[in-house]
């Protein structure tokens, strides 16, 4: 069996990457995280800990042939307040990881980015990931350690943080019985679903994707005045849909454009789930936790 390290496999996006990779029975993943992975699958081991702990890397690390690297300070509002400790965890936390991958001589180094690197948004969070991503490539070109760079868009689906666009929006409805949406209704997302972007990842694995950056997004752009009048025909809403058109900080508005020189290619898949059915089962699951 391949053995494959998650960094931060127990979050959102890397959780759902470990237990597809462990169904495959190809795979014996190990997960490394602060917060513990529940439940555990056969051919998963968690260790508990720290990108940040070298102890908790090496131990980790040793033995694989890939490593994923989730492991973030991802919320860009949180990161707006604390530029320190993102730099901490998505800078120094990913030099400490490569160190040890590099060490170990793990065939590629697979590490979840942004499209924020790609562009002039995102604050600190952003900054953080164009400097993850150049220190990548350096290693490469000094150690020959083999890269792929997953720049993610918006994803969504079961068991995203609340602080989830789509996630946010559909719990403050439960709340407050009101479709509210900070943004303005121009504003547009590439949509991707988080096992799409899983399939992506796995997709990643193969040599043909080494030391190339990929966007992992969903196929086309939808407008957020779209996706608030999906949400509200499923929940039968029939008042006024709000938008309050404001300028969030360090998001975009729309898709970034492109001002790095690095130009990432489209990784697409051949089937993606489908957005209005996800949407309805994400709602379902979403008043069951109120």
């Amino acid at each position: 069996m391949t053995k494959i390290t998650i960094l931060g496999g127990s979050g959102f996006l890397g959780s759902v990457l470990a237990d597809l990779l462990a169904k495959n029975n190809r795979y014996k993943v190990t997960v490394l995280d602060t917060k513990k992975k529940r439940p555990l699958l056969k051919n998963q081991i968690f260790i508990k800990g720290s990108i940040l702990n070298e102890n908790k890397l090496i131990k980790a690390i040793r033995g694989s042939k890939y490593v994923f690297n989730f492991a973030a300070l991802a919320d860009l509002d949180i990161a707006k307040n604390k530029p320190l400790e993102t730099a901490n965890i998505n800078i120094i936390g990913t030099i400490k990881s490569l160190i040890i991958s590099k060490n170990f001589r793990i065939k590629k180094f697979i590490h979840a980015s942004s499209i924020y690197a790609n562009s002039e948004q995102g604050g600190f969070y952003g900054s953080s990931k164009k400097a993850a991503e150049d220190y990548i490539e350096k290693f490469w070109k000094k150690y020959n350690l083999s890269f792929t760079i997953l720049r993610f868009g918006s994803l969504y689906g079961p068991n995203a943080g609340k602080n989830n666009g789509i996630n946010y929006i559909i719990d403050n409805f439960l709340k407050t019985n009101q479709l509210n949406y900070k943004g303005k209704k121009i504003a547009a997302r590439k949509y991707i679903h988080v096992e799409d972007a899983c399939l992506a990842c796995i997709k990643a694995l193969s040599s043909k994707y080494d030391n190339e950056y990929l966007n992992i997004t969903g196929k086309n752009k939808v407008k957020m005045i779209k996706v608030m009048k999906l949400i509200a025909k499923i929940f039968n809403y029939k008042k006024k849909l709000s938008f309050k058109n404001l300028e969030i900080e360090g998001h975009y508005v729309n898709e970034p454009k492109i001002f790095h020189p690095r130009k990432g290619k489209n990784l697409l898949l051949n089937k993606y789930k489908n957005f209005k059915y996800e949407i309805k089962k994400l709602i379902k699951e979403r008043k069951k936790i109120k």
